[in-house]
């Protein structure tokens, strides 16, 4: 399926006119420079063209996609020397191969660090929901990598849902507006957004610092799917901003999976890399080691 776009951001600020207004476009970014002063809000050079996302294009430029290989399933990184196809050619890292995960695969388009995350924080944590634009697209470009593996002729989109006091108290679910912005790109017939669907029935703490066996009970009774006729039989792709450890999306596709869904895939703006501390890309198909810091 093709992503609408050939780039996240344009770098011009107007449509091409005339040489002959050249000096326009100069003169308004001067003026919208001196009477809007602003910052990139993610290496704070002067922003000078007009903008409702605070974010400059080289900034934008720097935020790249996962490369090198990744685990089939999770979508972890995985050393050559553990990336053991399984006997239907999945690629699966070692954990994949010891624990049956209750999603079929789970895609991300980018590692949870630099720009990316600070762009994420920024929708989710200061409310520039112009990055959700942004965001959207680079989900759509996860989605769609997975897109011919879907059986069904339809297929529910269901965001993460947030807790109702989180949610009154931040305005919005994030990952329901990236999700929005990404069905722009994508077949909206075939990709149909639910909302209502699965609920969060109880605010959970952070998982920051738990063992993943807190974090299992964390999540544990958090979800549940408001009526299973909606899911039974049904294929459902659960996305949300970031893949941490794999708890959250975990617990919501036991819950789908519980309430009938045939099968339940996964999506994400970005994944945090277990292994990007200890190795780093150099090539599409080689991971080196390098010292940590």
């Amino acid at each position: 399926m093709a992503v609408a776009g050939p780039s996240i951001v344009s770098r011009e600020p107007f449509p091409e006119r005339g040489l002959g207004q050249g000096w326009i476009q100069r003169a308004a970014e001067s003026v919208f420079s001196v009477l809007f002063p602003s910052d990139c809000r993610l290496c704070a050079a002067p922003l000078l063209n007009i903008s409702r996302l605070p974010v400059c294009p080289d900034c934008l430029e720097q935020i790249q996609a996962i490369r090198g290989k990744v685990c089939s399933v999770c979508g972890d990184r995985v050393l050559s020397s553990y990336a053991i196809d399984d006997a239907s050619g999945l690629r699966l890292c070692p954990v994949c191969r010891r624990v049956e995960r209750p999603f079929e695969r789970a895609v991300a388009y980018g590692s949870y660090d630099g720009g990316l995350r600070e762009l994420i924080h920024l929708l989710k944590f200061n409310g520039v929901r112009p990055a959700a634009g942004v965001l959207g697209r680079m989900l759509a470009e996860s989605i769609a990598a997975i897109d011919a593996s879907f059986e069904q002729a339809t297929v529910l989109v269901i965001p993460v849902p947030l807790f109702k006091g989180k949610r009154h108290q931040r305005g919005f679910n994030q990952a329901e507006s990236i999700a929005r912005a990404a069905l722009r790109h994508l077949d909206g017939e075939r990709l149909q957004l639910r909302n209502d669907i699965l609920l969060r029935m109880r605010d959970t703490h952070s998982q920051i610092g738990l063992t993943s066996h807190q974090r299992r009970e964390n999540m544990r009774g958090a979800f549940q799917v408001a009526g299973s006729a909606a899911v039974a039989g049904r294929e459902v792709l659960v996305v949300d901003d970031v893949y941490t450890t794999g708890t959250t999306v975990s617990e919501c596709a036991r819950v789908l999976r519980r309430a009938g869904a045939a099968r339940v895939w996964v999506a994400t703006v970005a994944r945090t890399m277990k292994l990007a501390s200890k190795y780093a890309e150099v090539g599409i198909d080689e991971v080196n080691v390098a010292e940590t810091a």
